[in-house]
């Protein structure tokens, strides 16, 4: 008799999507049906292609898979059913609320610089100090190329000559690429990203593999300027129980000083650089 939660399908297209997520988080079958409390055999029958979930079900495997709400909308469109999170841009109305926190977290970490960016590192919104802060060691307004901070970093021409230990924080960023990716799994479009990274002069293929990277909890920036080198470190703040993919996919990037003589350094540094400001249109760092 068929589980009366299950109905008849042929779409296998949705099997191969749950495998993939299941080989991804390393779950049996058994380890799934014990995680969610569906059978066994349920879960055989679902991805073989030989019945689909109701909405209920195949949401309870989402949760227990640590699916990211974007490809639990794939799921479900898989499934027949319609998405049930919203896709909607990051700045749109219904992320109205989201996008006044995030305007009050840049404002108050002034005078030093945070970021907001998406999944692939794309610059969406900053605080007034982090354009100055870049601006302090190139020319902004001369460089080409999109808003993305680990094209800043990487590039010859952007931040990358100013890193005082560059080698060490390039392979750092490697592996937060695929320690922050959402669910924990590498895209399409990251791997792109990632490529086109690797593509810069003297980048080691080898730092792409976040095996071989060991574990950093902090590698402080060292930013080379007027023969002095300034020490930060980051932090990244998400969103807690978010209900949209804009929602989950948004990070803060934060900038911290490392030590009293960066800080002390810093404010100074900033000083002159809103003096210098006043007299020059507005920045955007890329």
């Amino acid at each position: 008799m068929r589980p009366s939660n299950l109905r008849t399908s042929t779409r296998p297209e949705l099997g191969v999507l749950l495998r993939h997520w299941r080989d991804a988080r390393g779950k049996s079958q058994l380890d799934l049906s014990l995680d969610t409390g569906i059978s066994q055999r349920q879960i055989s029958f679902i991805e073989s292609g030989r019945s689909v979930p109701n909405r209920e079900t195949l949401m309870a495997i989402a949760r227990a898979l640590d699916v990211p709400l974007r490809d639990r909308n794939m799921l479900l469109l898989a499934a027949g059913y319609a998405p049930m999170f919203s896709e909607s841009a990051w700045d749109s109305a219904e992320m109205k609320s989201v996008i006044g926190a995030l305007t009050r977290i840049l404002r108050q970490h002034e005078p030093f610089p945070a970021l907001v960016m998406d999944r692939y590192w794309n610059v969406l919104m900053t605080n007034e100090a982090a354009p100055l802060f870049f601006g302090c060691f190139f020319d902004m307004a001369a460089r080409q190329g999109p808003r993305n901070m680990l094209h800043l970093l990487f590039d010859p021409d952007g931040m990358r000559p100013f890193v005082a230990n560059w080698p060490e924080v390039a392979q750092s960023l490697f592996e937060r690429v695929y320690r922050e990716s959402i669910g924990r799994l590498v895209d399409d479009k990251t791997k792109e990203l990632l490529a086109t990274l690797l593509a810069y002069p003297d980048v080691k293929n080898e730092w792409k593999n976040p095996v071989a990277i060991g574990f950093m909890p902090v590698i402080p920036l060292g930013f080379i300027r007027e023969d002095r080198v300034l020490s930060y470190f980051s932090m990244v703040t998400t969103v807690g129980t978010p209900q949209t993919v804009a929602a989950q996919e948004l990070r803060i990037e934060c900038l911290f000083p490392a030590d009293e003589a960066t800080e002390i350094h810093h404010a100074i540094m900033m000083d002159e650089a809103r003096a210098g400001a006043a007299q020059r249109p507005g920045e955007h760092a890329d």
